[in-house]
């Protein structure tokens, strides 16, 4: 078994959840459509976020179905493996607003939780 499945899946819980709150800090410092920097930010979490969420056990995650867990997992292959750099800003902004948010995190709090 490799080093990274059996780690605790409370770790990559964590990881998703800390870059949740920095994606929260970096849309309060301002519009990641216009800033380069605070984007180029946004991808950085939004690829650590999406990577942890494949580490997570399928058993966390089917108990939480509203939780969009296949399309953030794919988001991480258009993220890592656009070379060319054409990921749209405005598409960036709409899926850290609709699956990155602070109440998205209440679930994995909750099931860090029960553990």
């Amino acid at each position: 078994m490799s080093q990274g499945r059996t780690k605790d899946w409370s770790l990559y819980a964590r990881h998703i959840l800390d870059t949740i709150g920095k994606l929260e800090r970096i849309r309060a410092r301002g519009d990641i459509r216009r800033d380069e920097v605070l984007f180029d930010a946004a991808l950085r979490n939004l690829q650590t976020s999406s990577e942890a969420t494949q580490r997570l056990p399928d058993d966390i995650k089917t108990q939480y179905p509203d939780i969009p867990w296949r399309q953030i997992s794919g988001f991480r292959n258009i993220l890592v493996h656009n070379y060319l750099g054409d990921i749209d800003p405005q598409t960036v902004q709409s899926v850290i607003e609709d699956h990155f948010s602070a109440a998205g995190s209440g679930h994995l709090q909750h099931a860090r939780r029960q553990r």
